[in-house]
């Protein structure tokens, strides 16, 4: 295991990003745990953020020319790993997209570089999937590629069917994932985690695997 994927779980804790209780999610399933990025919100947090993003990407080797975020969590999310990204030796533009076409100016609905070449498409996380698959429409309709998708968290939950939101888009688009940490590695810092508090949850985290995890 990468020693990364247990430090982003850390931060994410330490950040209230990651927290444990009782949460009930979209799907209307009762969770012990939520994650939530959007409180990834001081200037800190984002430069820590784009740091586990780069050693994620990197460590995936998936093969890129450019970066692309899914309005509007995604916006974020491609500028700063693009900065962090040329401090690892890796130097590419981004783009995103805006939810409603500008009629005026440069017009359009893509912000940023133009799309083209190997496009990885940066979000949080992959929840039903509808970010991706406009993203996936918007990049090959721009006669680009897409060269994968780069998450925050896997949840390796399961969707509609007996597939996790995130085999669905491997599978549907046949692209790779990469996920800066995943339920497996949640896991194990519960199992290893030495405060009551916390390792009480694990049972709990492994009982809501049991019945929803893929």
């Amino acid at each position: 295991m990468a020693d990364f994927r247990q430090e982003f779980l850390r931060f994410a804790l330490n950040e209230q990003v990651l927290a444990f209780g009782e949460f009930q999610t979209k799907a209307g399933r009762l969770s012990p745990y939520f994650f939530n990025a959007g409180l990834f919100n001081h200037g800190k947090a984002l430069w820590q953020l784009a740091e586990f993003y780069a050693r994620a990407i990197i460590a995936s080797k998936i093969e890129f020319d450019m970066l692309f975020g899914p309005a509007y969590k995604g916006i974020v999310l491609a500028a700063i790993t693009a900065a962090t990204l040329s401090q690892h030796g890796k130097d590419v533009p981004f783009a995103y997209n805006r939810k409603e076409a500008k009629d005026h100016g440069e017009g359009g609905v893509i912000v940023g570089a133009k799309l083209a070449g190997r496009v990885l498409i940066i979000d949080d996380v992959i929840s039903a999937g509808t970010s991706v698959r406009e993203s996936v429409e918007l990049i090959r309709n721009a006669n680009a590629e897409v060269a994968g998708v780069a998450i925050a968290l896997d949840r390796m939950e399961k969707g509609q069917g007996e597939l996790s939101a995130v085999e669905e888009v491997k599978q549907q688009f046949g692209v790779p994932v990469a996920a800066i940490a995943s339920l497996n590695d949640l896991l194990a810092m519960l199992a290893r985690d030495k405060s009551p508090e916390l390792a009480a949850f694990l049972p709990k985290v492994e009982e809501y695997r049991q019945a929803y995890g893929v």
